[in-house]
């Protein structure tokens, strides 16, 4: 990065100047009257005055964080949260040197530049967050502190957790945007470090050091994260049905304004939701990193250690298994089972050939860790060989999602996982991790046709077997529909690469 010329500078502070004059204008006059138009006025300065390459200032940034934080209107809100978006696109805090210049050298490593005096909307140090969290949070202006941060996840879980949810006000809009917006300020800052496969560079990221500041509670912080992504998924269904929502007697918008909000808000939750599985998958991918250098002997008494995020997922599914369906809903466009039978079947071939159900909204649709979940979910409760003999002394337990299905050949461990979950929990397991896993055979054997194909016809077989199996144990089950689903894909395969 060049450095100003002294004249640039100057210029550059005239700038500022004007700019933070205007916004200092707006906060004095009435929220009614011309503010707004002010507002707007200093969000399109500030675009334009970015637009020659030039990052804002810190008090820039602060500013339109401030509006998007305390914004009372749709168009402000919304506004100041896309310009922060498109800033942090074009400057960033943290990225990998040589990835876009075509003039770098094809050979030579990638290196991790941080840079130390940008501007960021959450405090990744606890020398800064204290200074700030009594001082800037005050006026809504400065950068969140830690605790700042699980305050408006709980704030958000509170509002989405309403028995009806209203348009009374822009609260639930406004919160969902800072939330998305710090989830890609997490993800442009850990994806750069997490590339770089170096712990020392890893445990420096935001998320990292939010996980383990004392100023959170992390288990509740975690729950209330598959809470909110459960909640999510629940009201989208619910406005899928109803698009303009319930006008409360309390609310103060007016008819176009209400209905505005209605619209905006079926886009906001779905990318809400969206947001939140990035950043459960970052968590993850985070405590993955710690494990590796733990290993590697490459942390510190300074890494204190916590619970992974797998280990919660895991035993809040297990506490309230009525949760297992929504945390991995799927929420269908079109069936494939509904297509008419006079398609032939060569249309099918995006099956056999992407191994994914095509037009299926997912809530939880990262494969790895999707697979991941359901497979250690199964073999939580699948029954183990109590008595070892001499034949499986030698034996290494096969616990992936392949030898997850072949243990449903065991009528007697069929039964004791149906007591123990009950057949319904059981089928999503297997219709999610059955999908999860075509997904992934798919893209690794992409280099090999022959012997992917044979992989994926093996798997859909092992399901189907698996399926057959859970019925004959099961008199009285009924198919689900995404059970009937991934049966109709699995079946689907099998004819198309035989």
């Amino acid at each position: 990065m060049e450095n100003p010329s002294s004249g640039e500078r100057w210029s550059r502070a005239g700038i500022d100047d004007n700019m933070l004059a205007m916004f200092d204008a707006s906060e004095t006059k009435d929220v009614h009257q011309d503010a707004l138009d002010d507002r707007i006025a200093f969000i399109d300065a500030v675009r334009a005055s970015c637009e020659h390459g030039k990052p804002p200032t810190s008090k820039i940034f602060g500013a339109v964080f401030h509006m998007l934080r305390t914004g009372k209107s749709l168009e402000l809100i919304v506004g100041s949260y896309k310009l922060l978006v498109d800033l942090d696109k074009h400057f960033p805090r943290v990225y990998l040197s040589g990835m876009d210049d075509s003039r770098s050298s094809s050979n030579s490593p990638s290196k991790l530049v941080v840079v130390k005096e940008a501007w960021a909307p959450i405090i990744g140090f606890v020398d800064k967050a204290t200074a700030v969290s009594e001082a800037g949070d005050k006026q809504s202006g400065g950068s969140l502190d830690h605790s700042s941060f699980q305050a408006l996840i709980e704030e958000l879980a509170e509002i989405l957790s309403e028995t009806k949810f209203e348009a009374a006000s822009m609260e639930p809009l406004r919160n969902m945007l800072i939330f998305q917006y710090l989830v890609v300020v997490f993800e442009d800052d850990f994806l750069p470090r997490n590339a770089t496969l170096n712990w020392s560079m890893q445990r420096e990221s935001l998320l990292s050091l939010l996980l383990g500041s004392r100023k959170i509670n992390y288990k509740s912080l975690m729950k209330y994260f598959m809470a909110i992504l459960c909640q999510l998924s629940q009201l989208q269904s619910e406005l899928s049905k109803h698009p303009v929502l319930q006008e409360s007697s309390e609310s103060k918008l007016s008819k176009n304004c209400h209905t505005a909000l209605s619209l905006a808000l079926h886009g906001v939750l779905k990318d809400t939701c969206v947001s939140m599985e990035k950043l459960l998958v970052m968590i993850m991918d985070l405590d993955m990193a710690r494990k590796i250098a733990d290993i590697e002997g490459h942390t510190t008494r300074g890494d204190s250690p916590r619970t992974p995020l797998m280990d919660i997922i895991l035993d809040e599914l297990s506490y309230n298994k009525d949760s297992v369906p929504v945390f991995l809903k799927v929420a269908p466009k079109y069936h494939l089972s509904s297509l008419p039978l006079s398609v032939p079947l060569t249309h099918f071939s995006f099956v056999a050939d992407n191994c994914l159900y095509m037009g299926l909204d997912e809530i939880f649709s990262e494969s790895k860790w999707k697979l991941e979940i359901v497979v250690q979910y199964l073999w939580k409760y699948i029954t183990k060989p109590s008595v070892r003999t001499r034949k499986s002394n030698g034996h290494t337990e096969d616990a992936t999602f392949d030898g997850a299905l072949k243990c449903f050949s065991n009528k007697t461990g069929t039964k004791s996982l149906i007591k123990k979950i009950g057949v319904d929990v059981v089928q999503f397991l297997l219709a999610h991790g059955f999908q999860a896993h075509l997904s992934i055979l798919s893209k690794g054997n992409a280099g090999d046709k022959q012997g992917g194909d044979s992989a994926i016809v093996d798997s859909c077989q092992t399901f189907i077997s698996a399926f057959d199996s859970l019925r004959s144990t099961d008199a009285h089950m009924e198919i689900l529909s995404i059970g009937k689903e991934a049966l109709f894909t699995a079946a689907t395969i099998i004819f198309m690469k035989s």
